[in-house]
């Protein structure tokens, strides 16, 4: 079922489409002369194009018409009815006339749809209702006023009187220049004779029973409609007193002559036509994030302390500073151009030929033609970033630095001085070394960028970007060969000291890089994934941050690692780990996740600058289930301490006492209810995972023990024997002929088939045959697992998951359907990007890769499997 967001961009795109937008295109292209769009102006737009709730408002005749009149003679300009129609189509968009014809009369001359907000009598009509609360006193006035007016100036060449619901209007757009001035001096007599109010609109005088109102149905359309900037459009003095409210990130246009309080002036309703297209591409574009990049064509690269994202064309489309959940630098990837990249081009267009890892390295190449960029994080002090990117070829580069601090919130100037590209008025230093570039700066007068063309066939351009330092490496060519071959070969030497398998074992060794990658070497925690938000439903809200450690990812991350020979990163997660408990009151009140600090995540936040990956809203910092129950995270802690000591042949100290820490957290609160492994934004339940998971906790704590002869308490093994016997009696659902999510419940969850992996069942019992049955029936969908299907209390929908993939192919491999695992496997590895990389999940209906990126359950869940398959035969 869409929610009301979906359903909202969902009518908005069938909207838009019904209109003929390719005319519009065409009609922002044409070339105008002294149209008025000015460098500034067009600035302007697009940073109010950004705004998180728009209302884009303006006067009739004279703005969206060429002139005043009576009837439907003055119809809007084609080009500025479809535009204003498309914004008002537009999600969090709103349109509005307020003119000051009767709003009966706007309606029928203006033709404008219901979703454009149409305002009469200077802005006192909001209804048509409106005038059948005058008084018989006022109606007598007005009869009076239009009969003097009628006897006055009835006569006249080119006037015509018309009665509106609250004045008296006297058109002169015919008249000569004398007639129009005798007009008006007897209208102002008339007008004092009545007590009425003059409001001189263009070529029309109304004699009003109410002040211009203009300035406050511009106030009350804005808190109406709960929007946070304005744009007004106007031609007359009216306007200007709706001008005279408009603050902060709003805008105002003057149309035509006169004086204004506008900063910018338009010559004539046909170029506010095309400010108004323009206005509509832009917000679109920002809106829906069009020309999104597929997320599984993104590369990383990471040094162990920073990672960064790159497009295939070599755009740096992410990076934060100094910390994995530090504002970004760069988040083109959440907002475009806008919201900061640092791209490299060919001056001369041409295709990409291909992007690829360095072997064995996370060092990233992208070619052209006539430009190769290399780029990679190189090792730094802690708390400095330091990105490499070197240019080589024999042709020119273009060079576009557009860094955009804390989310593109954060204003900055950036000074050249000399070689060196200083951004300043940033918490921490940031400088670009490029020797052999020269940089234009320009402003749009809150954001700075730099730009430059490079030739390469004299030899190689170094771009070395380091945040955070305060003594400054000069990366010359010949220096930056033999740090990146440091680089190189310290990479080189983790991967051949790992026991790969004959499964795929480019793509094995690649997943590990990207798990070591994501481990924060300093501290010893573990990022889920690197990003924040990418969506697990393209236009829904399920997006979420992972740039944290969660303790159950990061133990399972480090555990493939150890499966794989690499015990280091194990080892540095519990030293982090053991810090963290030493400030705990207790291993029982563990977070589920942390900072890679080892402190608590601050109040989930939304970022409203930022559209979020194609329109994907919102963009989310922080993270609500920091505050959430998950007690199954004390069994993959356990399970990572018994591989270690099992990999390794001894068991060090501190992490025995990490393995009792969590039994007894376990033997404290196995039998409340949680959130469960899924963090379900909903009330508590008896999750079956969770159960299971403490059941391993004590389970693996146990065989440690007995491997390494230490002495368990008592409570392990009875109370494992009372979780197991509570979750094979309390987690069967008839019904559903399966173990299910939780107890008392029918509905399917691709956890419980750890029921048997876990080894809490056996895998030959008919219930996890049964088990596994029907979570291929209900979840299953070609390449993909879901993890569930019920209604976990979020809005919208998302794709299945990976790592739920990657547990169907293990209970396959458990109950013996050795070719189907095979099958789903090699379905999977489809599914890699061009570089090696996974995100999250994948929705096999239209075939779109979601989720954070890259994720370590997908790689960690890959490797198991391709470890698992490397014993058995595929045929």
């Amino acid at each position: 079922m869409p929610t009301p967001l979906n359903q909202s961009l969902a009518d908005s795109a069938l909207l838009t489409k019904s209109l003929p937008l390719g005319l519009l295109r065409a009609f922002v292209q044409t070339n105008a002369a002294d149209d008025g769009l000015t460098p500034q102006l067009l600035a302007e737009l697009k940073i109010l194009a950004r705004t998180p709730a728009l209302l884009v408002a303006c006067n009739y005749g004279g703005t969206l018409c060429a002139a005043e009149g009576i009837s439907t003679e003055t119809l809007p300009l084609g080009s500025a009815a479809i535009a204003l129609r498309a914004l008002a189509a537009l999600p969090n968009t709103h349109a509005a006339v307020i003119s000051g014809r009767s709003l009966r009369d706007l309606a029928a001359v203006s033709r404008l749809p219901a979703e454009v907000h149409l305002v009469g009598s200077h802005g006192a009509e909001f209804d048509m209702g409106y005038a059948h609360g005058l008084s018989l006193a006022t109606e007598s006035v007005l009869q009076q006023a239009g009969q003097a007016l009628a006897e006055t100036v009835g006569a006249y060449r080119g006037i015509t009187i018309e009665r509106k619901p609250v004045a008296v209007s006297v058109h002169t757009r015919p008249a000569a220049a004398d007639v129009v001035a005798l007009a008006t001096a007897q209208a102002q007599v008339i007008a004092r004779a009545h007590g009425l109010a003059l409001i001189v609109d263009g070529s029309v005088l109304d004699l009003s029973v109410v002040e211009p109102a203009k300035a406050g149905a511009l106030e009350q359309l804005r808190s109406m409609l709960g929007v946070s900037a304005a744009l007004y459009a106007g031609d007359a003095a009216s306007d200007e007193l709706a001008m005279a409210t408009l603050r902060g990130p709003d805008m105002a246009l003057r149309v035509g002559a006169g004086p204004t309080l506008a900063p910018h002036r338009l010559p004539d309703p046909e170029s506010f036509a095309r400010v108004l297209a323009i206005l509509f591409e832009l917000r679109r574009a920002w809106l829906f994030g069009e020309d999104a990049v597929g997320l599984e064509r993104h590369s990383m690269i990471g040094n162990g302390s920073s990672t960064a994202l790159i497009t295939p064309d070599a755009k740096i489309c992410w990076m934060t500073h100094p910390l994995p959940d530090s504002g970004s630098l760069f988040a083109h990837l959440l907002g475009g151009d806008a919201a900061g990249h640092f791209s490299v081009e060919p001056v001369k267009a041409s295709q990409v030929l291909g992007q690829r890892y360095v072997d064995s390295t996370m060092i990233v190449e992208t070619r052209w033609a006539d430009v190769t960029v290399t780029d990679y994080l190189e090792p730094a002090p802690e708390g400095v970033t330091s990105l490499v990117r070197v240019l080589s070829g024999t042709g020119t580069a273009r060079i576009v630095f557009a860094p955009r601090p804390d989310y593109a919130n954060a204003h900055f100037s950036m000074a050249a001085r000399g070689s060196e590209l200083h951004v300043v008025g940033t918490a921490d230093p940031m400088i670009l070394l490029a020797p052999g570039a020269s940089f234009r700066i320009t402003s749009d007068g809150r954001h700075a960028s730099a730009t430059a063309e490079v030739e390469l066939r004299h030899g190689p351009v170094v771009l070395n970007l380091r945040c955070g330092d305060t003594e400054l490496h000069r990366a010359a060519p010949p220096e930056e060969n033999s740090r990146r071959a440091a680089v190189a070969h310290h990479s080189r030497r983790w991967v051949q000291a790992l026991q790969l398998p004959a499964v795929k074992p480019s793509l094995v060794r690649r997943s590990a890089l990207v798990l070591r990658a994501l481990v924060h070497e300093p501290t010893g925690a573990v990022l889920a994934a690197p990003t924040t938000s990418l969506p697990e439903g393209i236009g829904g809200t399920r997006n979420w941050d992972y740039r944290y450690c969660w303790l159950r990812d990061g133990s399972m991350t480090v555990n493939a690692l150890v499966d794989l020979g690499s015990t280091s990163e194990a080892e540095g997660f519990l030293a982090w780990l053991g810090r963290i408990l030493a400030h705990s009151p207790g291993p029982e009140w563990l977070h589920p996740l942390y900072s890679v600090t080892g402190a608590p995540l601050s109040t989930e936040a939304i970022i409203e600058s930022l559209p979020g990956y194609a329109g994907s809203r919102p963009v989310r910092i922080g993270n609500a289930a920091d505050h959430q129950v998950q007690l199954d995270v004390f069994g993959p802690i356990a399970e990572l301490i018994d591989a270690l000591s099992a990999r390794q042949g001894e068991l060090a100290e501190a992490h025995w006492e990490l393995m009792v820490q969590m039994a007894a957290a376990v033997l404290t609160r196995w039998q409340e209810a949680d959130h469960g492994i899924w963090e379900a934004r909903r009330a508590p339940r008896h999750h079956i995972y969770t159960k299971v998971m403490c059941w391993v906790a004590l389970d693996r704590a146990l065989r440690t023990a007995a491997r390494h002869g230490r002495t368990p308490l008592p409570q392990w093994a009875s109370t494992a024997a009372l979780i197991r016997d509570e979750v094979l009696r309390e987690g069967w659902d008839e019904s559903a002929a399966s173990y299910t999510v939780a107890y008392d419940s029918p509905d399917l969850d691709a956890a419980v088939l750890h029921i048997g992996l876990s080894g809490l069942l056996d895998v030959a019992d008919q219930r996890f045959l049964d088990t596994v049955t029907a979570v291929e029936r209900e979840l299953r969908v070609g390449p993909t697992v879901f993890r569930y299907r019920y209604d976990d209390g979020l809005p919208g929908l998302e794709g299945g998951f990976h790592i739920c993939t990657t547990w169907l192919i293990e209970a396959y491999v458990a109950v013996g359907r050795i070719e189907e695992a095979w099958d789903l496997f090699d379905q999977l590895v489809n599914l890699f990007g061009p570089t090696g990389l996974l995100p999250e999940e994948y929705d096999p209906g239209t075939e779109t890769h979601l989720g954070n990126h890259p994720q370590a359950y997908s790689h960690l869940g890959f490797i198991r499997c391709a470890r698992l398959l490397d014993a058995l035969p595929k045929n």
